[in-house]
């Protein structure tokens, strides 16, 4: 290649960098047998360089999470090929693994890896994850609520070949279905995991058979540069200074203790340091996070916060964690993780935001509902006479921020995963869902009030079932700023012959034993509230009162407006009286 590459070659290189990563996002969910995959997307993608690993493109349809730990785990598979303890790739392997402390995240997000050759030269790798269903371990679908190590969360793998030169190995694949439930059914999703990569070998070879490999190289290095140099200019608008900001852990499952994630943010020149230093030690339960889960919720929370910055491993750069050494951020074996990528995670970008939420608060939300909330079902389902594993997430309510309310039903902070529709449940599964609505009013008020969440009810038909969940914001609801009030917290409701009961750790249990007509009743969190409830405009309240979001009493407690009448209309003089009182 001669010359500089002009900056419309590179924009279309780097689109099409992107959408290799779209089509394997694509063939991946529509291929795959399990609902958690097919319908609710807990998957993604990717490239990433051979020398060291770093992320060259994902899909934008790809869980967020997926951004660091791929990463990582791609570089810690080099590096282990590097020193023999991996055979080393050849045309066509590919590789899978799952193993927590290897750069991943819990044992059921399952990874594969293929090298990228060109002209017999290794090029780049490509990666995916998919969340299997079940690995295995005490419960079904993984979510162990009471691990105390990580045997107990299901089978743990390290880098190793599932397929060899193209063709599967048969024995490594009888081992992994020989220790999970269902496994009939895993074929599909190894299949299509696969499947995806393939799409994605054949889309870089035609990009660079356009462009030429020395150009496309060349984009890469220059995307990866352009990336560092935005992320430095987003930084340039924080304030010099120290901000500190706290978000809590509900238990950890075993000791129903409280765990703090505690974090000072601070800007020296170009770069952000994050120092977790003061959070809690390791803990029993399966709410431990490894680093490369932790390193990538920092990563994804400042991609909230700009998300004009595209993703790349150069937009990581200026960004520096320190502090996790000693604490449960930065989990050892044998510690249980099953509660990382999805809880943890999510309350180290709560962490973030409360911090920097101080330093440029036009640019951050109040807390967002911050759980997947992880609900697995296993049982025997009679009139198919088969076993069954049901794997259920869920939305809730993002927070308010400077510009508007907080959305409703929003996915995830970790990513894109949607609830799987429940026509496609009840079909799958011998369920009935009782309830599936919005949980009205779990909003925390501000000036923008937070989204709302939901509302799910579950019944379990015919058979006898395992319910199981790791959840979390059941004990402290997601932060409100700025004079906004927290969101609600996430409640879970069990009925077991009629009886009603609230788990002895509110958001997680796991082996509850279910027959038919017991149900599970799930209202995830709102988001945070953002600014001063009594700025909020009346006009907005009287129109949330009106959809039935609110009632008239709660207008008036937590907004100081005064609606009356059907429609409902603000009582002008009365609002201004109650806000006058309460804010004197």
């Amino acid at each position: 290649m001669k010359g500089a590459l002009d900056p419309i070659t590179l924009s279309v290189i780097q689109a099409g960098l992107a959408q290799v990563c779209d089509e394997m996002d694509l063939a991946f969910s529509r291929a795959a047998f399990s609902p958690v995959i097919a319908e609710a997307n807990d998957r993604s993608d990717g490239i990433y360089a051979a020398e060291d690993g770093a992320l060259i493109a994902q899909g934008v349809g790809g869980l967020p999470v997926f951004v660091g730990t791929m990463q990582e785990s791609t570089r810690i598979l080099i590096e282990r090929i590097r020193k023999g303890l991996t055979a080393p790739p050849e045309p066509e392997d590919i590789y899978i693994v799952n193993d927590p402390y290897l750069g991943g995240t819990h044992l059921m997000d399952v990874r594969f890896a293929k090298p990228f050759f060109r002209q017999g030269r290794l090029f780049a790798w490509l990666s995916n994850t998919g969340h299997w269903p079940d690995m295995g371990g005490a419960v079904p679908g993984g979510f162990s609520a009471s691990a105390t190590a990580v045997e107990q969360e299901g089978l743990r793998l390290p880098p190793v070949k599932l397929f060899k030169r193209g063709e599967m190995d048969g024995e490594i694949y009888a081992i992994i279905c020989s220790n999970i439930r269902i496994p009939e059914q895993r074929i599909g999703d190894v299949r299509a995991q696969a499947a995806a990569l393939h799409v994605g070998e054949a889309r870089l070879h035609a990009l660079m058979d356009r462009y030429g490999d020395e150009t496309v190289a060349a984009a890469i290095a220059e995307l990866k540069a352009r990336a560092a140099r935005q992320m430095r200019a987003a930084i340039a608008e924080i304030p010099t200074g120290r901000f500190e900001g706290v978000a809590w852990v509900d238990s950890d499952g075993v000791v129903n203790e409280p765990l703090a994630i505690r974090l000072a943010v601070e800007r020296r020149g170009e770069d952000l340091h994050f120092d977790f230093t003061g959070s809690a030690p390791p803990c029993r339960g399966p709410m431990n996070s490894v680093r490369a889960t932790t390193l990538s919720s920092v990563y994804l929370a400042m991609r909230h916060i700009f998300p004009e910055v595209p993703i790349s491993a150069g937009a990581f750069q200026p960004l520096h964690v320190a502090g996790i050494e000693g604490t449960f951020l930065d989990a050892r074996y044998p510690r249980p993780v099953s509660g990382c990528a999805a809880e943890v995670s999510q309350r180290i970008a709560e962490a973030v935001f409360a911090a920097l939420v101080k330093a440029i608060p036009g640019r951050v939300t109040a807390a967002p509902a911050g759980t997947s909330g992880n609900f697995a079902l296993g049982g025997h389902d009679p009139a198919r006479g088969q076993d069954y594993v049901m794997y259920q997430l869920s939305g809730g309510g993002y927070g308010g921020n400077a510009d508007h309310d907080g959305l409703t039903n929003g996915c995830s902070t970790i990513g894109i995963s949607k609830a799987p529709p429940i026509e496609i449940m009840e079909a799958r599964f011998p369920v009935l869902y009782r309830r599936y609505a919005l949980r009205e009013g779990s909003g925390g008020a501000g000036r923008h009030r937070g989204g709302f969440g939901v509302d799910y009810e579950v019944e379990l038909r015919r058979g006898t079932a395992q319910a199981s969940f790791v959840m979390d914001h059941g004990r402290f609801g997601p932060q409100g700023v700025l004079g906004g009030l927290d969101g609600a917290v996430n409640e879970v409701t069990v009925w077991q012959g009629g009886v009603a009961h609230v788990p002895e750790h509110l958001s997680k249990a796991q082996d509850i034993p279910l027959s038919p007509g017991d149900r599970v009743r799930v209202k995830t969190p709102g988001g945070g509230g953002y600014g001063d409830p009594l700025t909020r405009d009346p006009a907005a309240v009287a129109r949330d009162v009106a959809l039935g979001r609110y009632t008239v009493e709660e207008a008036a407690r937590l907004f100081g407006v005064i609606v009356r009448g059907a429609p409902p209309e603000v009582d002008q003089a009365a609002t201004e009286a109650l806000r006058a009182r309460a804010g004197g």
